[in-house]
């Protein structure tokens, strides 16, 4: 294992206890090798980038994926204790979930299924694509050299496809299950209350109920047909039956986008990109009702944009939530598209190859948690050192750093600890080992 900064094995060091001592340096060598590595992230690339090319045993680093005994889930609570720490005393726990799709194919990939594909689609054509579901739960964080926030990934589940389930004689779980059961995990560990935040794909009265239940906050769209009711009438003394759960129909907000006799307010909130916007809202509080579940109390905010005039409608479980927060909390889910982004442009998600059950459960969330492990390194280190930011002449990031400038930061440290700070020093030259230039040589080389 080659000598890592001060700043990366001190994050490193929370979670040892997850491993047996080999496990734990093949681990090592595995995550820092993901860091280190361009192109695919497979254990071929990562060997070659960390000088193991003529390992002889390199299978051990395959079985620390697919037969090693540890537990992923509590690398999640060790990942998500240590990103708790980040935020300020003053700051919510908002934690926007989302699924995404890992473009994935071949007869011995069990999980996978035929999903609409997000980023090729449009409102009019629908692609479809084979591949694993994974649903992504990440903590909005303030850093300090961003003005946005960021989402940082400390949980992944991969959700099998329905087919697999059959297969294999299991109860078939979506999204909504899924996310049910991590929020109900999540809400253990952190023993207080939080923000839940989903797009429309989230927004079901189930998941509402669970999180009221657990004391959690759900936050989401809400379409515009939604049956929404008035607040059930006082029972009447001596009438006899059972009590009304839910009062009279109340207008589609469909409708109540075009009146405009509503008591309308204008009022400025934080929109994508930091951009102030001044639209019109609208709110209320009513009974959000489902076929098969209890009708559950939100308090809903329709949205109008002057210059597009188009309505969109939001909701929140907690009714002392004001209409600017629901807002302005919900536009923070954003950042969970550009860390997905990232993942894939800086991380290359969808070019590993593993073919275990086991394996795949583990290499795409572990290519995730190194997302957020990267900017806890560099929290780490740069208490003591400054973040140099690249920019040039087409594209000036004014003093902002991205996820690029992050990773750069840290690969560069790494490759000056180990590969200078040990080296003889002979005049004006400096003596690295042959395997170590071997393996930078071959990183710089390598095609993209």
């Amino acid at each position: 294992m080659p000598s890592l900064p001060r700043g990366i094995t001190t994050v490193f060091n929370a979670f040892r206890v997850m491993f047996t001592s080999p496990t734990w340096q093949h681990i090592q060598v595995l995550l820092t090798g993901a860091i280190l590595c361009q192109g695919i992230r497979r254990v071929s690339s990562i060997l070659r980038v960390m000088g193991l090319s003529h390992e002889k045993r390199f299978e051990k680093y395959h079985r620390t994926l697919n037969r090693a005994k540890w537990n992923s889930l509590t690398g999640a609570k060790i990942l998500l204790g240590l990103l708790v720490q980040l935020l300020p005393p003053s700051f919510p726990l908002l934690v926007v979930v989302d699924d995404t799709i890992e473009r994935r194919n071949g007869k011995k990939i069990r999980a996978k299924g035929c999903y609409r594909d997000a980023c090729r689609s449009t409102e009019d054509v629908v692609i479809t694509c084979y591949g694993l579901k994974w649903v992504c739960l990440m903590l909005i964080v303030s850093l300090p050299w961003c003005q946005r926030s960021w989402s940082l990934p400390f949980m992944t589940i991969l959700a099998p496809s329905k087919k697999c389930n059959e297969s294999r004689g299991k109860r078939h779980k979506t999204s909504i299950d899924w996310t049910i059961i991590a929020m109900r995990i999540i809400s253990r560990w952190l023993r207080r209350s939080f923000i839940l935040i989903g797009d429309g794909g989230f927004a079901c009265v189930r998941l509402g109920h669970a999180c009221v239940k657990q004391n959690v906050t759900l936050i989401s769209r809400l379409r515009l047909d939604a049956a929404l009711y008035e607040l059930p009438p006082s029972p009447i003394k001596g009438r006899r039956g059972r009590r009304r759960e839910k009062g009279k129909r109340f207008t589609s907000l469909k409708q109540l986008a075009i009146d405009s006799t509503q008591a309308w307010q204008e009022m400025e909130i934080s929109w994508y990109g930091n951009e102030k916007k001044t639209v019109r809202l609208l709110s209320g509080i009513h009974l959000w009702y489902s076929s098969g579940e209890k009708p559950l109390p939100i308090r809903w905010v329709l949205v109008i944009d002057p210059n597009k005039d188009q309505a969109e409608a939001f909701f929140s479980t907690d009714l002392s939530v004001s209409p600017n927060q629901i807002i302005n909390w919900f536009v923070l889910r954003w950042n969970i598209e550009v860390t997905f982004e990232e993942a894939r442009a800086h991380l290359d998600i969808e070019t590993q190859r593993q073919w275990s059950d086991k394996a795949i459960a583990r290499t795409t969330p572990c290519l995730m948690a190194v997302f957020s492990l990267v900017c806890l390194f560099a929290m780490e280190m740069l208490k003591n050192q400054t973040l140099p930011i690249l920019s040039t002449a087409w594209y000036n990031k004014k003093s902002e750093a991205t996820f690029s400038d992050i990773l750069a930061f840290i690969r560069r440290s790494i490759w000056a600890e180990n590969y200078f700070n040990d080296s003889g020093f002979d005049g004006e030259y400096l003596k690295i080992k042959p395997e170590q230039w071997e393996g930078l040589l071959d990183q710089l080389t390598r095609a993209a």
